[in-house]
């Protein structure tokens, strides 16, 4: 889709939204895993974000506990997908997938392409925020396929020169 290919480096100081933290509420997880759905349901189901011109859908099925399947992967964590659990860490960066796609192109996102399996994959990496946003390419979409904090040096790294070799493929 050409999506890489297009991308520039735009100047501006990325400025982050505020973590939504379950204190907030009253320390209810279940009021504050109800705010954390509607973030996503506003920023990702009620309207769809673009990137680089490219509609980003979300999963629905197959539906966990009755919510849509994206939503549970990007807030729980653990590699059994039918017992996974929730993640406050996630949960509290729920707005960071939707500000990040809004924000390609910026300098302060590494943006590049990779293949698992047979998907094309689309990562969009942000290293002082630790934060990883991931999409998968279709045919005339994107899918957000997930979207987490990097929180082990090693696998920091491991991105860091994924970008620069896809960098320096992509610009000789």
């Amino acid at each position: 889709m050409g999506v890489i290919e297009e991308i520039t480096n735009i100047e501006c100081e990325l400025d982050f939204p505020e973590l939504l933290l379950m204190s907030q509420y009253g320390g209810s997880f279940k009021e504050y895993f109800d705010a954390v759905y509607e973030v996503f349901k506003v920023g990702f189901i009620d309207s769809k974000p673009l990137c680089n011109g490219v509609q980003v859908g979300v999963q629905k099925f197959p539906l966990v506990d009755g919510i849509h399947r994206t939503f549970y992967h990007i807030t729980h964590e653990g590699e059994d997908e039918s017992n996974r659990t929730p993640d406050l860490r996630r949960m509290e960066r729920i707005s960071f997938p939707r500000f990040i796609i809004d924000n390609i192109p910026n300098r302060e996102l590494l943006v590049w392409k990779n293949t698992r399996g047979r998907d094309a994959r689309i990562l969009i990496f942000n290293e002082a925020e630790e934060y990883l946003v991931v999409l998968t390419e279709r045919k005339d979409y994107y899918l957000f396929w997930t979207a987490y904090v990097v929180e082990q040096e090693h696998n920091k790294r491991k991105l860091r020169r994924e970008y620069e070799a896809y960098k320096k493929t992509n610009t000789a």
